[in-house]
C-alpha cells in the first residue's frame, strides 16, 4: 500500500487509525516517522514519504515520533493473511527466530537460501531480516524500560542485544532519547513490582468483538493449562528460554496483558504469540465489508462486527487437542486433555490462580502407552501417529508452515479427515480462508439461515466469502447458543 501515495496522503490527513501498521509516514523536514493516525498537524504532502515498515524508516535515517509512538502500532494484517515467503518470514521474525538462530536459521526454516530471503524482504519491506529484527528489539527494549525497574544491562540482554553499547546506540538512534531519558519520561510504576511480571496493552484495529474470541478460549479451556479468572483468560506458555503465564482481558481500546516470565528473553515471543492467539493484527473492516456482500451474512456481521478467529499459542498442542476433540463433546475433549496434562505435563507454579502445568510436549506424549488412552482404538492410532510424527520432526508445525502443504500432510495421516485438517489450518496455522463445511455447528447454522446444508453445495456458496471463510465460520457459529459464543461472566 505504501506505493499508493495519494491513498496514503488521504489516510494521514484523515488520521485514519485503520491504516496503522499498514505503512509508516516519514517526514522529510523533521526526519521523524509516524503512524497514519498521528495526532499532530499533518505535514505538507510534498514533505511526506511512505515506507512499508518501521525498519525501513530507521534504515532511511528517520526516528520514531514521540507523540504517536509508531512502534506500538498493530502489526500489518498482510503477514497473517498471506502464505508466501515474505509473510512466512515476517511471522518467524516476530517469533524471535532471527535473534535465536540468525538469518541462516530463518532461511533454513523457510527452505530458501539466506540471499533469496534477504532479497525478497528488501524488495517488499525496504529492510532485510537483520534490520527488521533490530527494529523489533528496539520496541522490546522500550517496553521493558517503561514497564519495569530492571537495570539497563538486564534490559539490553533480555531484548536480544549482544552488547550494552549496541543497545544504547540503537535506542538513541530509533527514539532520539537515551534509555535513561526514556525511563524518566514514563509515569512512575506502570508495571508490576513482582520480578518477571509485566503489565502491558496490546493494540488492535477496531472493531473487536470479544464474545466468541474469549468465549471460545474459556469454554474449551484445559484445566491446569487454561482458566477464566476475574475477567481474564489465563494460560501457561511454553517458550524458547523457559515458560510463562499470561492473563488477557478485553478492554474497549486494547487487550490488557499481564505476563509472568521465567526468562525475560522470551518477552518478544510471548507478546507475538498472544497477539496471534487473539488474532489482533486482523483488519476487521476489510473482512466484514467482504462478508457483508452476502445478504445472508450481512445481518450477522451488522449485529456484532469485528469477530476474530480464536487461534493458539502452540501449533503442536492444538493439533493434539483437535484429535482429542474428534467426534466428542467439548466437555469430553477437555477431560481427555486434562488427563494427559496431569500425567505428562510439566508442573509450573502459579501463585495468582489455578494453573498447574504446561501442556505436554509431543516428545512426552510419544512415550505414553496407547492402552492408557480412554478412546476408541482407531482414534488411539490417529493420536499416536500424530504425536510420533511431531516428536520425530516428520511433521513440523509453526508460524512458517505452508498452509496447503501442511494440510495435505495431515490428510495423509490415518484418521485425519477434512474437518480435523481444516480446523487445524484455521486455528493453529492461521489460514484466514480455512472452511469447515462438514462441521455440525456450521451445517446447523446453514439450515437455519437458508444456506445450502450439504458440504459440496455450501463450499460452492462460500466461494464468495473468500479469502475470509475462517471469519465467516465465526459468524455462522455465533448463531448457536453454545457457550463458545458468549463472553464468560
Amino acid at each position: 500500500m505504501h506505493t499508493d501515495t495519494e491513498r496514503c496522503v488521504r489516510a494521514v490527513q484523515s488520521k485514519d487509525a485503520r491504516f496503522d501498521g499498514w505503512f509508516f509516514t516519514a517526514v522529510l523536514t523533521t526526519r521523524i516517522y509516524c503512524r497514519p493516525s498521528c495526532p499532530v498537524v499533518p505535514p505538507k504532502p510534498e514533505n511526506m514519504v511512505f515506507h512499508p515498515s518501521a525498519a525501513a524508516c530507521q534504515q532511511a535515517g528517520f526516528r520514531a515520533c514521540k507523540r504517536c509512538r509508531p512502534d506500538t502500532s498493530p502489526g500489518s494484517p498482510e503477514w497473517n493473511q498471506r502464505a508466501d515467503l515474505v509473510a512466512r518470514a515476517m511471522r518467524l521474525i516476530a517469533d524471535g527466530v532471527v535473534d535465536r538462530e540468525g538469518v541462516p536459521g530463518l532461511a533454513a526454516r523457510l527452505g530458501y537460501s539466506a540471499r533469496q530471503v534477504e532479497r525478497q524482504l528488501l524488495a517488499e519491506l525496504g529492510a532485510g531480516p537483520l534490520a527488521l529484527a533490530r527494529a523489533q528489539r528496539a520496541q522490546t527494549a522500550r517496553l521493558l524500560i517503561e514497564t519495569t525497574a530492571l537495570p539497563m544491562a538486564q534490559i539490553a540482554f533480555a531484548a536480544g542485544f549482544a552488547s550494552i553499547r549496541t543497545f544504547n546506540d540503537t535506542v538513541r538512534e530509533v527514539f532520539a532519547l537515551s534509555p535513561s531519558e526514556l525511563r524518566a519520561r514514563t509515569p512512575k510504576r506502570q508495571g508490576a513490582s513482582t520480578p518477571g511480571a509485566l503489565s502491558l496493552r496490546l493494540p488492535f484495529r477496531t472493531p473487536l468483538n470479544p464474545d466468541n474470541l474469549f468465549g471460545h478460549l474459556a469454554a474449551t479451556a484445559v484445566p491446569g493449562v487454561e482458566e477464566w479468572r476475574d475477567g481474564s483468560y489465563r494460560r501457561t506458555l511454553r517458550l524458547p528460554y523457559g515458560h510463562g503465564i499470561v492473563a488477557l482481558a478485553p478492554r474497549p481500546d486494547h487487550i490488557a496483558c499481564r505476563l509472568t516470565l521465567s526468562d525475560l528473553r522470551d518477552l518478544t515471543v510471548a507478546i507475538s504469540r498472544c497477539r496471534r492467539l487473539l488474532d489482533l493484527d486482523a483488519d476487521p473492516v476489510a473482512i466484514d465489508d467482504q462478508l457483508r456482500t452476502d445478504p445472508v451474512l450481512a445481518p450477522l456481521v451488522d449485529k456484532a462486527p469485528g469477530r476474530r478467529v480464536p487461534r493458539t499459542v502452540d501449533e503442536a498442542e492444538f493439533a493434539v487437542r483437535a484429535v482429542l476433540g474428534q467426534q466428542v463433546s467439548t466437555a469430553a475433549a477437555r477431560t481427555h486433555a486434562a488427563r494427559l496434562v496431569t500425567a505428562y505435563g510439566e508442573p509450573v507454579d502459579d501463585p495468582e490462580g489455578g494453573l498447574t502445568h504446561l501442556f505436554p510436549s509431543p516428545e512426552a506424549l510419544a512415550a505414553l502407552d496407547p492402552e492408557t488412552l480412554a478412546m476408541p482404538r482407531t482414534r488411539r492410532t490417529t493420536f499416536t501417529t500424530l504425536v510420533r510424527a511431531l516428536a520425530d520432526g516428520d511433521l513440523h508445525l509453526g508460524v512458517e508452515s505452508d498452509w496447503p502443504r501442511t494440510r495435505a500432510q495431515f490428510l495423509a495421516l490415518p484418521g485425519f479427515g477434512p474437518w480435523t485438517a481444516d480446523v487445524i489450518a484455521m486455528r493453529a496455522l492461521g489460514d484466514p480462508d480455512a472452511f469447515l463445511p462438514t462441521d455440525l455447528g456450521i451445517r446447523r447454522a446453514a439450515r437455519e439461515l437458508g444456506l445450502p446444508s450439504t458440504p459440496a453445495a455450501l463450499t460452492a456458496r462460500a466461494a464468495a466469502w473468500r479469502p475470509w471463510r475462517a471469519y465467516a465460520v465465526q459468524y455462522l457459529w455465533a448463531t448457536d447458543s453454545h457457550p463458545i459464543n458468549f463472553l464468560p461472566v
